[in-house]
């Protein structure tokens, strides 16, 4: 599998970024709960189950920092995490599944939408992607919202530890291939694993960049 390339020197930033303070914030479930713009963020954006909450918990090596369940669905809101005074984490509502009712599934939808579309602050939003099974119909929809609003994205392939190399490599160059044709996708595309820590130095260093 081969990942963007990376110094030493960026590797070790994003390093000491995620080694520092991180705390929870806020959560929000309606736009007035929001905290206002300051720090520039993050946001984190994928299928209920691609394994939002267990990135965070692996990038900041906290395993009980973001909110992980068996049951897909779970994270009900906009939740915050602070690195500090330097980067914000913003853990989105999954999409493409819910037990809680569509009106209320709706709202989560909507509220992430509004958050997307107005926060000045909102550096990229990272397109989680289960990877052993690719882009799925439900990621290409939010990717046409992330494309009209003009919201940078970065598509993030995960669990690694569950591909075969070979797999692995045929995977990323597809989806890559996929992305290149999108009007507001970064170019670059990591695959990482919570697991075993494939792709979280790179990934930690990308962010950092933007911190």
């Amino acid at each position: 599998m081969t990942q963007s390339p990376y110094s030493a020197a960026q590797i070790e930033k994003g390093r000491l970024l995620f080694a520092g303070p991180c705390d929870f914030v806020a959560g929000a479930q309606r736009a007035e709960m929001l905290p206002g713009p300051g720090v520039p963020e993050i946001a984190f954006a994928g299928r209920s189950n691609v394994g939002k909450s267990s990135l965070v918990n692996a990038l900041t090596g906290r395993k009980t920092l973001a909110r992980v369940s068996n049951t897909p669905g779970r994270t009900q809101q906009l939740n915050f995490f602070a690195l500090g005074t330097k980067l914000m984490l913003v853990d989105l509502p999954g999409y493409g599944y819910s037990q809680a009712g569509k009106q209320v599934a709706a709202e989560w939808t909507g509220l992430a939408i509004d958050f997307l579309k107005g926060r000045p602050n909102l550096r990229r939003v990272l397109l989680l992607v289960d990877g052993r099974h690719g882009l799925k119909d439900s990621d290409f929809e939010i990717m046409e919202i992330f494309d009209v609003s003009a919201v940078v994205y970065q598509v993030v392939l995960t669990k690694a530890d569950k591909v075969k190399p070979a797999e692995a490599a045929a995977r990323l160059a597809e989806t890559k291939a996929k992305v290149s044709r999108r009007v507001a996708a970064h170019p670059d595309v990591l695959f990482t694993s919570s697991e075993n820590g494939t792709g979280i130095p790179e990934l930690r260093a990308e962010l950092a960049m933007l911190a």
